[in-house]
């Protein structure tokens, strides 16, 4: 029902975009009839400019893994925020925090990037107030991406954050352990979120709450049957792995054997190529092959 539609290609992985995606604009337009067309088109605007800071955030994610051979099958952009198809993810700590890291940290840059051209051209600052349409966009487009940052390091799954703390805790314990705890950490933000959206009320803060928890468990279980198929094919290798063959044993340590057990009959000469009759114990002659 809702199929993804490829944009194109962004540094070399493929852009999609979901299906549902589409609802995202359609609820701007249909909160923001009483608005001017003006403000409705700036409304709009900014949602893809939004997802377009989103795409190189995991664009970001992408690059950071390539460094480490890992590569990203594509990127797909949801109403929620976006997902870089990694083929893996690091299992060394320093690894996986800066792949983690190298998503918020694009949203930083352009961040920062956007109040130093703020300065430059003497627009509004993005904390001050202005009636100005184009001041307006930019200053949310700002704020969106510091949003994007803060809460990306939040230490929950599916956010950076949680993959940081995943990272972090392993170093002292398993991998397994440790995603253990950070989805319990993600379960507890996930409530506290629930909590926040029932007070206020916020349907949207809700929503994040659910995700929250059922990605957070995702990622759990996730973890918990890569573990298993480890353990599996450690198992199976103890009992399937290559029986190496024996080192041949030199001609006069087999003879001697065969002397001593009075052998009788024909055995092998690997140095000189030949088959050996013995008689009691005794070589009576060489057949020539």
């Amino acid at each position: 029902m809702f199929n993804s539609l490829k944009l194109g290609k962004i540094f070399g992985i493929d852009l999609y975009v979901h299906g549902t995606f589409w609802l995202l604009p359609l609820l701007v337009l249909f909160t923001g009839l009483s608005s001017s067309v003006a403000v409705i088109v700036l409304n709009l605007l900014l949602v893809f400019a939004v997802f377009a800071c989103v795409a190189l955030h995991e664009v970001g994610h992408a690059l950071a893994a390539a460094a480490y051979g890992i590569r990203t099958g594509d990127i797909t952009l949801y109403p929620i925020g976006g997902v870089a198809s990694l083929e893996g993810m690091p299992e060394k700590p320093s690894q996986e925090i800066a792949v983690a890291l190298a998503g918020p940290a694009v949203n930083l840059v352009i961040a920062a990037g956007m109040l130093a051209g703020i300065f430059v051209s003497g627009m509004t600052l993005p904390w001050a107030n202005s009636t100005d349409l184009v001041d307006v966009f930019v200053s949310n487009l700002f704020w969106a991406n510091l949003m994007l940052f803060g809460f990306n390091l939040l230490p929950a799954f599916p956010m950076d954050g949680g993959r940081v703390l995943r990272a972090l805790l392993s170093i002292r314990m398993t991998r397994l352990r440790a995603t253990e705890i950070a989805a319990k950490v993600s379960t507890v933000l996930a409530v506290g979120f629930l909590l926040m959206g029932l007070y206020l009320p916020s349907i949207s803060l809700m929503v994040v709450a659910v995700v929250v928890w059922l990605l957070g468990q995702a990622e759990l279980a996730a973890m918990r049957m890569h573990e298993a198929s480890k353990d599996f094919e450690r198992r199976m290798g103890g009992y399937f792995a290559p029986v190496p063959d024996p080192e041949p044993r030199p001609a006069a340590s087999v003879a001697e054997d065969l002397a001593a057990r009075r052998f009788s009959g024909l055995a092998w000469n690997p140095e000189r190529r030949v088959w050996v009759q013995w008689q009691n114990g005794v070589p009576v002659r060489e057949i020539p092959t």
